[in-house]
């Protein structure tokens, strides 16, 4: 149930949303902020029909995440890996050498455009049709952040291979019904938007065409509605449906590829944009198609989530940072009150652990995690673990990702790196031994 925003709120989103939509003289534009699993507020400008959380926009790009959850899906299943080469599951593309997970973050080095025409205005074809050759491998495999369209295009292609099915009737079956996003759809129907250019020096219009863009339709072809869109805000905080589980979602946030060209702090992850903004970390993506720019993203420490759509192809101030940063400012999160937990091992095992002469200490966070870091204000690696099945801990994040942590009486093993109680105690197995006339003075 949507956690409406107070009224003071609502006239704080409504007057910015209706300046950007004034300023980047969009012919319609449609916002809202997400919080308790719905649209809080939301509201409309321009030329749009009632109701506006029911009006139909191109989402742009906001499809190469759709696409990205059916091919996790996939991963979950078994039937396929991040690192399996693509020629593995579409065979015969000069990208055959790169990896299903180098295409969904954008590190393949594939082109960032379909050859042959304009593929976002001209309708498109199969894969067959679309004239692939050498020089649509731009970039070296892992190199560099390229974002790449037709990187999507193949992946839908993948997606459409595995499941033997269209693109968009997988995508439906598998993401939007589950979720109740019933009216996003690969083309308009019902209420929907035209599609516009506006003249640069004169306040008049020129509509843009709309088509079916064949095999690059993974890349950007569907449309939603607001209201849709904010219950893809709600999946992006959390709530799955069991589409993919919480922690697929999490893998999915995680940056890949750092966007340099960013003027902020941009990063994307396996098929979603993660972005810093105002010391705020937002995931979600933006999307634009001749005639329409769209955005969905979420803070996913303060629960809450933005949308916009327009029907106008460029010229819009980024809206959704601004309406978070009001949300975040009129009304902060509450959060939840501590209360006790039993820690996931002995309470003898926690605390002050020694890098080499680093101090470190070892914590447990809740009832299931583990935090090891330097003291407070000291300089160090940190990273949280959970447990494994076999009485070791994997590391979530920060330096030692991945990496395993075994816990022993008198030390702890952390990628070949040993933690003593004392620095260098000689009866732990430290590596390279510890010189047997031990700590010395001046002489």
């Amino acid at each position: 149930m949507a956690d409406p925003v107070l009224p003071s709120t609502a006239r704080t989103l409504l007057a910015r949303t209706a300046r950007v939509q004034r300023d980047g003289r969009a012919p319609s534009l449609v916002a809202g902020v997400v919080r308790g699993g719905g649209l809080a507020w939301s509201a409309g400008r321009g030329d749009v029909a009632e109701s506006h959380t029911d009006v139909q926009y191109r989402l742009g790009s906001i499809s190469k995440t759709v696409t990205a959850l059916v091919v996790m899906r996939l991963r979950d299943e078994g039937a396929l890996h991040l690192d399996d080469l693509l020629d593995e599951h579409v065979p015969g593309t000069p990208l055959g050498d790169r990896t299903v997970g180098q295409l969904l973050s954008h590190l393949a080095g594939a082109g960032s455009e379909s050859p042959g025409g304009w593929w976002e205005r001209v309708p498109g074809g199969t894969l067959d049709e679309l004239p692939l050759s050498d020089d649509d491998v731009v970039l070296g495999a892992a190199r560099r952040f390229h974002y790449s369209n037709l990187g999507f295009g193949l992946l839908g292609e993948l997606v459409a291979r595995h499941r033997g099915a269209p693109w968009a009737d997988v995508v439906r079956a598998e993401v939007l019904l589950p979720l109740g996003m019933t009216r996003t759809t690969p083309r308009p129907s019902g209420a929907a938007a035209q599609g516009h250019a506006v003249h640069p020096w004169a306040d008049v219009v020129l509509p843009e065409p709309e088509h079916d863009a064949g095999v690059m339709a993974a890349a950007g072809q569907l449309w939603a509605t607001l209201a849709d869109l904010g219950r893809f805000a709600a999946f992006l905080l959390g709530d799955t449906a069991e589409v993919v589980s919480p922690a697929t979602l999490e893998e999915m946030t995680v940056p890949a590829g750092v966007d340099a060209s960013a003027a902020g702090w941009s990063a994307y992850g396996l098929g979603l944009q993660v972005v810093r903004a105002d010391g705020v970390t937002l995931v979600g993506h933006g999307g634009s198609m001749p005639g329409f720019l769209a955005g969905v993203f979420v803070d996913r420490a303060e629960q809450t989530g933005a949308v916009v759509l327009a029907n106008t192809t460029s010229g819009l101030d980024p809206l959704v940072p601004g309406l978070l940063a009001d949300l975040r400012s009129a009304e902060p999160r509450v959060v939840e009150a501590w209360t006790p937990a039993a820690p996931p091992v002995p309470l003898e095992t926690l605390g002050v652990w020694f890098w080499g002469p680093a101090p470190h200490v070892l914590r447990a966070q809740g009832d299931r995690l583990l935090h090891l870091g330097p003291l407070p204000g000291r300089p160090g690696r940190a990273s949280r673990f959970a447990a494994r099945g076999d009485g070791t801990w994997v590391g979530l994040d920060g330096y030692y990702a991945g990496e395993t942590l075994r816990i022993a009486p008198d030390h702890l093993d952390l990628a070949t790196f040993v933690f003593t109680r004392t620095p260098y105690d000689p009866a732990a197995p430290v590596p390279g031994g510890v010189d047997e006339r031990g700590w010395q003075g001046p002489r």
